[in-house]
């Protein structure tokens, strides 16, 4: 199968798959890496231009050491000239674990009878949100279990609520949803609730492996899934967040299969994922696998560092599955987005008396249970600037017109200054003494370095609005 962009001119031909293994695994045997290739290559991404499927691969092929060395460095030069050094900080709340699906590597899976299954009261989601609103975080991601309990109506029906619960200076101003892919009536329902991104992983995007894991429920059919958030674009949603789950096939393949996704998207609607989520297998209740396609730390770093440079607007997210030691490694190169003070059992973050992990309650180990303050304190150290930013949502600077200011690399004049106001809010709200203190002198290091520009003033008179009371300023 040739991708032909001009069949995305016909509504039909968007929805059908768009995968094929044998170019793929052509692009990978057939693209070798040259120094002046891959050095070609890298210059072009810097340059803020998506890859082709041949370039990426000239990348995946570069094994020698020294030209490795060249992509990481290339990835982290180009993370810094489109998102500046902010982290985007979020967490997730697992509202349900009721689950038809059989995926051998999940801890929800259908057939695990020790897995401990409840979905949240309303009571209980407001808990939830409190305690995570009392620590300071704006940002959620709903994920639930694939279950015809969490229909679009219920997931609709939570979105609201959680955006109604303020608590002190305390708000959820993005809520994102992971769950189970919907048809288009069903995308349209969960749209008008005023959702964020919504999230689609396929987990791997070779059709014979995809068999391999997915044993049972609605979750087997490949091509649903893989098109569903083609479903997602045509009810409306343009701001959607793919993934893919490293371990379970070859990752070079995998890699191929996430950057074909995101130029289907931008070739069909205009538009590229809003994010990539590239997690790797941890430890579950009942895992199954043999392990051959587990991925190495230095292969993670190389693939995300590959990512990066390959779809040069996109968010890369990086979750707490990763030990605190590999986050702030791959940071470096091209992680935008992290989770902190992350929880997994369903009722978590409102109980104190219960913060150890227990798998049979948990869809996947978590490996940095630090809390939310702990890792702020870890980014201002290494000279990041933890963000809370929710602005371009709100301003519908979403699908294309995202695409509008972050291919050029525009959005790094609005993601400061707001990472900057956001930060401050915390600061002022829920920080301990010492964070306080490490993070205004933080604020005033990034404002030196935008100079002193009419904007930097303005920025500084809403830092002193900030100090008064005054909350959710943007730009």
């Amino acid at each position: 199968m040739i991708f032909n962009p001009e069949q995305c001119a016909i509504p039909d031909e968007r929805m059908k798959p768009f995968i094929d293994p044998e170019e793929i695994w052509r692009h990978l045997q057939e693209n070798k890496a040259t120094p002046e290739r891959v050095r070609e290559i890298i210059a072009k991404a810097i340059g803020k231009n998506r890859l082709t499927l041949a370039e990426t691969a000239v990348l995946i092929n570069a094994d020698d050491p020294a030209l490795i060395e060249e992509i990481k460095q290339g990835a982290r030069t180009l993370k810094e000239k489109v998102y500046g050094n902010r982290i985007v900080l979020f967490a997730p709340l697992y509202i349900g674990n009721k689950c038809t699906n059989n995926c051998t590597y999940c801890g929800f899976r259908a057939s695990n009878k020790d897995a401990k299954r409840m979905t949240l009261s309303d009571e209980e989601i407001v808990k939830e949100v409190e305690a995570l609103e009392d620590n300071g975080q704006k940002r959620l991601i709903l994920v639930y279990g694939e279950h015809p309990h969490y229909s679009p109506e219920y997931i609709a029906h939570t979105v609201n609520l959680v955006y109604s619960i303020k608590r002190g200076p305390g708000e959820i101003r993005r809520v994102n949803i992971n769950a189970a892919p919907l048809d288009i009536e069903g995308f349209r329902t969960v749209k008008e609730a005023g959702i964020g991104t919504y999230q689609v992983f396929q987990e791997t995007y070779h059709p014979e492996a995809y068999a391999w894991y997915h044993l049972g429920g609605k979750k087997k059919d490949y091509e649903f899934r893989l098109t569903s958030l083609d479903r997602a674009q045509e009810a409306g949603i343009d701001d959607v967040g793919i993934g893919a789950l490293f371990g379970l096939y070859d990752w070079r393949f995998e890699v191929l299969g996430l950057v074909r996704h995101a130029n289907h998207f931008e070739a069909c609607y205009g538009v590229g994922p809003h994010t990539i989520s590239f997690p790797r297998i941890q430890a579950a209740s009942m895992l199954n696998m043999d392990g051959r396609y587990l991925v190495n730390d230095d292969e993670f770093v190389r693939l995300i560092a590959i990512l990066r440079l390959a779809v040069p607007y996109t968010g890369l997210i990086l979750t707490a599955r990763e030990t605190a030691r590999v986050r702030k490694e791959v940071m470096r190169f091209g992680v935008s987005q992290i989770d902190g003070g992350t929880k997994l059992e369903l009722g978590s973050y409102s109980d104190s008396k219960n913060q150890d992990q227990d798998l049979n309650k948990e869809q996947f180990k978590v490996n940095d249970d630090r809390s939310l303050n702990e890792i702020i304190d870890e980014l201002i150290g290494e000279k990041y600037l933890p963000s809370f930013c929710t602005a371009c949502y709100r301003l519908n600077r979403t699908g294309e017109h995202f695409m509008e200011f972050s291919v050029p690399g525009f959005i790094k004049r609005f993601c400061t200054p707001n990472a900057i106001l956001t930060l401050a809010e915390y600061l002022e709200d829920y920080a301990p003494e010492e964070t306080a203190k490490k993070g205004w002198e933080a604020i005033e290091e990034n404002l030196q370095e935008l100079g002193n520009s009419a904007q930097v003033q303005d920025i500084r008179n809403r830092l002193e609005k900030i100090k008064q009371g005054t909350r959710d300023l943007y730009y």
